[in-house]
């Protein structure tokens, strides 16, 4: 069956990862490369799993088009697009709420899908992606719903604050006050408090292994798992770490990492000075954490990252499994859903979280 890739699946991927305005190595390599030897696009597809060529070549030239993020193109790039947001389904609730931050800091705005008192049920508490510069809660709330009753759970996704409006402190409170209200909520939702699982794509990965970490440290709300997927976890990545061709050559790439992390750290990324509490690869113990699932594609900008951390949290004792599909880019499993990668790829997320709901046999 041949590949179909619409508009409205780069949107989506767009949407989600908000990297449209991103223009990755393969666009800048296709105009010279002043290290000398000239690269082409075929120089970096060739790398690509073939089942996902044809959607990478989509995703270059529409990144090709635009320049890498900076405070003046922020709100083209935050800019929304609702018609191609995922549909919503009629048949499972949504409702919005507010919930309360602590330290006067202005209530968190949170989207609560398939709750239903008198059950007790597992949930997610999910954290969108975007750089940590873009993205909404609202613009996934569709896939949500779908993936609420394939797995028979609630999710609750955060629509944390951004930077560099916001620095690290208020979005990792955000995502806690979060947590912390559905856990003392459960009953309420329809939830089981000792069944709440952690999960985010991207920098939403990011705010998960953060989140995890946060809970560990306050220790008020046990974690059953933390899905992370492609995880934006390490600062240094793309600063004073430069991952060789072809790591992140299509969609997300160095620069932007650059500029995610100034934004979000409010200090440029990679010195000495950066505090782990921002950065979840630079926290020294991870013994204790939640059981981890980590995926991430083999030529993404973070595989080495997510790789290291998942060794990091193995050698900690904390349960990880870790998937890299090779020849997958940043966010293939959004815009080419319907390849064997990225089904490969959705099936062992969804497995971990119904093994760790207790729900399944595999």
């Amino acid at each position: 069956m041949a590949l179909e890739i619409t508009r409205r699946n780069l949107a989506q991927w767009a949407g989600s990862l908000a990297v449209s305005q991103l223009v990755p190595p393969i666009a800048r390599a296709a105009a010279g490369s002043a290290a000398g030897g000239a690269l082409t696009p075929g120089d970096a597809l060739r790398y690509v799993n073939p089942a996902l060529r044809p959607s990478a070549e989509m995703v270059a030239r529409m990144s090709a088009e635009h320049g890498t993020p900076n405070d003046s193109t922020l709100a083209e790039l935050r800019r929304p697009h609702p018609e191609f947001m995922p549909k919503r389904l009629p048949d499972v609730a949504v409702e919005e709420r507010l919930i309360p931050v602590p330290g006067g800091a202005p209530a968190v705005k949170v989207f609560v899908i398939n709750a239903r008192a008198g059950s007790k049920r597992p949930a997610i508490v999910h954290m969108h992606g975007g750089g940590y510069i873009a993205g909404t809660a609202a613009f996934e709330v569709g896939k949500h719903q779908a993936v609420a009753k394939e797995l028979d759970c609630v999710i609750v996704t955060v629509d944390y604050r951004l930077a560099p409006e916001t620095r690290f402190t208020g979005s990792v409170e955000d995502n806690y006050a979060a947590l912390k209200w559905v856990h003392d909520n459960a009953a309420a939702l329809g939830v089981d408090p000792n069944r709440i699982a952690i999960m985010g794509e991207s920098a939403g990965g990011g705010h998960a292994a953060r989140l995890a970490i946060t809970a560990r440290d306050r220790g008020e709300v046990p974690v059953l798992l933390q899905v992370l997927i492609y995880p934006m976890l390490d600062d240094r990545t793309g600063s004073t770490v430069i991952p060789p061709f072809p790591l992140g050559s299509i969609g997300w790439d160095a620069p932007s990492n650059r500029y995610g992390w100034s934004s979000f750290l409010g200090m440029r990324p990679g010195g000495a000075n950066v505090p782990a509490a921002g950065v979840p690869a630079r926290v020294k113990d991870l013994g204790g954490l939640a059981p981890a699932f980590i995926g991430v594609g083999g030529i993404d900008l973070f595989v080495s990252e997510d790789v290291a951390y998942a060794r990091r949290l193995i050698e900690a004792k904390v349960p990880c499994e870790l998937l890299v599909i090779p020849g997958a880019y940043h966010g293939f499993d959004v815009v080419a859903a319907d390849t064997a990668p990225a089904r490969q790829f959705t099936k062992a997320k969804f497995d971990a979280l119904r093994r760790a709901f207790g729900n399944s046999d595999v």
